[in-house]
């Protein structure tokens, strides 16, 4: 397959939600103009977006909503089941844990870690925070498909580090840092501060 933009697998994501949704309502079809407002694109990037991955919908039809909302599952990966791990036990991390869209897409918390010894021991919803030494010991005997990092800025790439060697190959990263992995490990980094500049950016330049 070619290389698809990052954009493009953002904009599945929200197809999908948009299709789920109108399978919820009832609907049996739903057109390329419908998933182009739910994505804030146009019907043609929709056509091409999903013309990446086969031949869908007909013209005059739309598309079948349950048909595409399994096949965009497939496409991204979402009819299994993903272990991950998280570290940083602050509030952050602990928000992340409740969340239950994550267990919903099929992505299940399975342990929490933290440095802390005042956290090390406590219970975060129904999982035990476990010290951060432990992380390669663990992940060898429970490897782990997801690490999510949610440390100071200071100690995330010594936790990355850890995390490559113990195997991982997908992490997801809050702290407000640039992190080094090898070419072979996926990194996502949030950075709320720079969303809430880009925000700023917009109100000031309306």
């Amino acid at each position: 397959m070619r290389k698809i933009a990052e954009s493009t697998v953002r904009r599945l994501s929200l197809y999908l939600r948009y299709l789920e949704q109108s399978e919820v309502q009832g609907h049996g079809t739903i057109s390329s103009a419908d998933l182009a407002r739910r994505g804030g694109t146009t019907p043609a990037q929709v056509r091409k977006d999903l013309s990446f991955f086969g031949s869908f919908g007909k013209r005059g039809l739309g598309y079948s909503v349950p048909e595409l909302a399994a096949k965009i599952r497939d496409i991204l990966g979402l009819k299994r089941s993903y272990r991950v791990v998280l570290v940083g036990a602050g509030r952050i991390g602990g928000a992340l844990v409740q969340y239950p869209g994550f267990r919903q897409r099929g992505f299940h918390v399975t342990a929490i870690y933290d440095k802390d010894r005042k956290k090390v021991g406590s219970r975060w919803n129904g999982l035990v925070v476990r010290d951060v030494q432990q992380i390669a010991s663990d992940l060898k005997k429970e490897p782990t498909d997801i690490a999510i990092v949610v440390t100071p800025a200071e100690a995330a790439q010594q936790v990355v580090d850890e995390l490559v060697q113990a195997g991982v190959k997908a992490i997801l990263n809050f702290a407000p840092v640039q992190l080094a992995v090898p070419p072979d490990v996926v990194v996502k980094s949030v950075n709320m501060a720079a969303e809430l500049e880009t925000l700023s950016f917009a109100l000031a330049n309306r």
